[in-house]
């Protein structure tokens, strides 16, 4: 007897339906083909061990199962539901003449329980674009694909549930559907994490103000100072003056956190990611790949931010795979075997001291460094990555009085309305334009566009260029700034005044 049931490979972040035959017929074999891996393969004994623990068994015939399209790998347990399930159908131990309109994926225990895998919302999604009726996976998995609209999702714990569910004519009576949830009443990320605030950082009001257009605008920005001057402090409260994500942002972020197995049982993302990697880390950890296909920290901090600390202590041939993520916004992993694309859109903030000792060469009592030993370590970032960095700003060590002020400064909440006041002004200058959202992700025409100047500002602009020696990249980006200023003071036209601050931050 022949039967087709259906579940869903992840590759990269999009999904792709396998269909699972399988074939039971005279004589006495196992043979399972369609590329699985040894997960895959070892699937055997963990269902034969749940189905007989449940009054059910593999028939001692010969069961020929193929996992099409046979020309893409299968990987990982989460095909245990899937075979299991067509075993029985094929054995004529279960009678679900519509199991074919259900996409089911879980991993089972050897008691038959269903425990929770990777990249389930891409999974409904895909199921959604092919019309199935139904998704049925982890009960842990279930609040994170039922964002997804148009499909019903069921969340199992038991290898019996689904059955039950699957040979019952009155369904809706077996097993209930998730409810749809939207980005308004799906639980809060990390609720008992405490949120941090630009209050409760003392000074370094000039700092603020950068960061405030960075976050305005999406731009990459720089910080260099010595050590204790509050440089990852100052970072770790990015996050809290950006604007929350659209639902769209939401689920696409989310996409990928479930594919690389991060998400817990709260669903939907709601707060930006923050990923901060260590120096250490390798290039593929950053950018993604691997032998099974992963998405790396630019990914996962997917509109969000990705801060780097101490940028001059990563590896050379680290930092520069980010010149191209920081361009296009998306990467892409090329191998003998695969190749494959990554969303990368994230902001960048980097922190660095000014040399070796830490310090700034005016700082005289502290700083001890050579001036070669200084450029060795300044040419640790290659001018072409702090060129795809818009703003470079100097955090200063603190003097006691500031320090020991009681007054909090202003707070993010202050800052952030400030902040999505600019970004509306952005969305309805780019609302014509699906590829670009904020000012940090206009191409030269747009900049040409919208980032127009008088002559007094172009005269400016020339005198800059010539004595910073900047690139025609730094000149697009100066412009992009300046018409983040201009939104910040609500000005339709790029003044001297935003110019001159913009040019500033390049210096």
């Amino acid at each position: 007897m022949l039967a087709k049931v259906y579940g869903s490979a992840v590759f990269g972040v999009l999904a792709e339906t396998i269909t699972v035959e399988v074939h039971v017929a005279i004589g006495i074999g196992y043979h399972l083909v369609g590329l699985p891996d040894n997960a895959v393969k070892e699937s055997h004994y963990r269902i034969a061990a749940a189905l007989l623990n449940n009054g059910y068994k593999i028939p001692g015939k010969k069961i020929t199962i193929n996992m099409a399209p046979a020309a893409l790998k299968k990987e990982g347990a989460a095909y245990d539901l899937t075979l299991a399930l067509g075993i029985l159908t094929a054995s004529a131990q279960l009678k679900a003449p519509d199991i074919g309109k259900y996409i089911m994926m879980g991993e089972l225990s050897l008691d038959g329980s269903i425990l929770a895998v990777k990249g389930v919302l891409a999974m409904a999604i895909q199921a959604v674009e092919e019309g199935f009726k139904g998704l049925i996976v982890p009960a842990e998995n279930a609040l994170e694909a039922s964002v997804v609209r148009g499909i019903q999702v069921f969340g199992v714990s038991h290898i019996n549930e689904v059955i039950e569910f699957v040979s019952s004519k009155n369904k809706q009576q077996t097993l209930a559907p998730i409810s749809e949830i939207s980005l308004s009443n799906t639980p809060a990320s990390n609720p008992t994490k405490r949120k941090l605030c630009f209050s409760e950082v003392k000074g370094q009001e000039g700092v603020k103000r950068c960061m405030e257009i960075a976050a305005a605008g999406g731009h990459n920005i720089l910080l260099i100072g010595p050590p204790g001057a509050g440089k990852t402090m100052l970072a770790k409260r990015m996050p809290t003056i950006l604007p929350p994500m659209s639902f769209e942002e939401a689920l696409e972020t989310t996409k990928i956190h479930s594919v690389a197995g991060l998400l817990d049982t709260s669903g939907l993302l709601q707060s930006r990611p923050f990923r901060s990697p260590h120096h250490t880390i390798s290039d593929v950890a950053l950018v993604g790949g691997g032998s099974f296909p992963q998405p790396g920290e630019i990914s996962l901090a997917h509109n969000g931010v990705l801060f780097l600390d101490e940028l001059p202590e990563f590896k050379k041939g680290v930092l520069e795979v980010l010149r191209q993520p920081l361009e296009d916004r998306t990467i892409t992993i090329s191998r003998a075997k695969y190749s494959i694309s990554y969303p990368a859109s994230f902001m960048l903030v980097a922190s660095m001291n000014p040399s070796p000792s830490g310090y700034f060469k005016s700082d005289s009592e502290s700083f001890s460094d050579s001036a070669s030993s200084v450029n060795r370590y300044l040419s640790k970032v290659s001018g072409p990555l702090l060129d795809r960095i818009d703003l470079h700003i100097e955090v200063q060590p603190l003097s006691f009085e500031s320090l020991s002020e009681t007054e909090l400064s202003e707070s993010s909440d202050q800052i952030l309305k400030r902040v999505i006041k600019a970004r509306e002004i952005q969305s309805q200058r780019f609302k014509n334009d699906k590829d670009c959202f904020h000012n940090a992700q206009m191409h030269h025409g747009m900049v040409v566009q919208y980032c127009g100047v008088n002559e007094a500002s172009k005269a400016l602009l020339k005198t800059a260029m010539k004595q910073l020696g900047l690139s025609a990249r730094a000149y697009d980006r100066i412009l992009k700034v300046s018409r983040t200023i201009a939104d910040l003071e609500g000005s339709e036209a790029i003044l001297s005044v935003h110019l001159a601050e913009a040019i500033q931050y390049r210096a």
